[in-house]
């Protein structure tokens, strides 16, 4: 049976969480949600939890969530079959009309939902909203998957401005109407970098980037720029973790602070990762000068 922390150890936690609490205050830190780390309800009321705390002591959290599996369980139900080229999802106007539907209202809608209850103010926008994310076809072969061309960050920072955090879906459009799927990994790296983020998240299914990835001892916790890409070399950044740490480095060169990689299925992995010395996953940083 797990032993409950006495009055002291509970302030005592607070007190070693203060210097951190002082970074980050009035900092904004983007959180990118989605795939695995959604699919377990206790687990999804812990992410919550996390970001309402974050926002209550003053940083500024933008949220940005995908949701494939409920894409895909959607378009099960409705009879439609998923269909996937190199990882990617084929999307139709059909397709596309179903993501629109699961990704803006359903999954959006309960994220906002969710962090009111656990006391936070929140807004949901798509990247449709005020052309946020504009986008144009990734592939012709993918249909309405979208590249992106441009981040206006104006509606992010009108509901930072008001107080409130932002839940955004990732989801694009061009100037004649069309609507894309975007991947929530690329979507949170552009926008961590439009903003000036002080650090994106990626919370993904695995610890982060290990030197084996058999063995869980061998997380690498934190590598430069330039120490990534010799380790693409190596191989030992391999398969879906490579668009992962592209993100990461987009994104500092665009001006984030830096990135980590972690796993979203570990309880209050946010609040390890922000408010403790040993953080959670591999953190990405830029090169010393």
């Amino acid at each position: 049976m797990t032993e409950q922390l006495s009055n002291m150890e509970r302030a005592e936690v607070l007190t070693q969480a203060l210097p951190y609490i002082r970074r980050y205050r009035g900092k904004t830190v983007v959180v990118k949600y989605g795939g695995n780390a959604m699919t377990d309800d206790a687990l999804k009321e812990q992410v919550m939890e996390d970001i309402v705390l974050l926002w209550l002591v003053g940083v500024r959290v933008v949220l940005v969530h995908g949701g494939g599996p409920e894409i895909s369980d959607m378009m099960s139900r409705l009879g439609k079959k998923p269909m996937f080229i190199d990882g990617l999802r084929v999307t139709d106007r059909e397709t596309v009309d179903i993501a629109q539907m699961v990704l803006a209202g359903k999954i959006n809608k309960t994220l906002v939902g969710m962090l009111g209850m656990k006391g936070g103010k929140a807004v949901g926008l798509s990247g449709i909203d005020g052309r946020m994310i504009l986008a144009e076809k990734l592939d012709e072969r993918l249909g309405y998957v979208g590249r992106i061309t441009g981040i206006d960050t104006k509606p992010v920072d009108n509901v930072l401005s008001g107080g409130y955090i932002p839940v955004i879906s990732t989801l694009g459009c061009d100037r004649a109407g069309n609507t894309y799927n975007i991947n929530g990994d690329t979507a949170a790296a552009k926008i961590a970098g439009a903003l000036g983020a002080e650090r994106l998240i990626l919370m993904t299914d695995v610890a982060g980037i290990m030197r084996d990835r058999d063995d869980k001892s061998s997380l690498i916790p934190e590598i430069t720029v330039s120490e990534a890409r010799r380790l693409y070399s190596d191989g030992i950044i391999s398969g879906g973790m490579v668009p992962k740490v592209d993100c990461c480095i987009e994104a500092i060169v665009a001006g984030v602070k830096n990135a980590v990689i972690m796993d979203g299925r570990v309880p209050h992995s946010i609040l390890m990762e922000l408010l403790t010395d040993e953080g959670a996953g591999t953190l990405v940083t830029s090169d010393p000068l």
